[in-house]
C-alpha cells in the first residue's frame, strides 16, 4: 500500500506542476495579446 501512496503523491505533484505550467503559458499569451492594442502601432491599409 506503501507504493501505491508514493505513485498517487508523484501523480498529483505532476498535474500541480502541469496545471502551473500552462497557467503561466496562458497569462503570458494573454500579455502578449493585450500588447497589439494601441492603434497607433498599427499598420494602415489604405482601402
Amino acid at each position: 500500500m506503501a507504493f501505491f501512496n508514493s505513485a498517487v503523491m508523484v501523480l498529483q505533484t505532476l498535474v500541480i506542476a502541469l496545471g502551473a505550467g500552462l497557467g503561466v503559458w496562458g497569462v503570458v499569451n494573454l500579455m502578449e495579446g493585450y500588447g497589439n492594442d494601441n492603434r497607433a502601432t498599427r499598420s494602415r491599409v489604405n482601402a
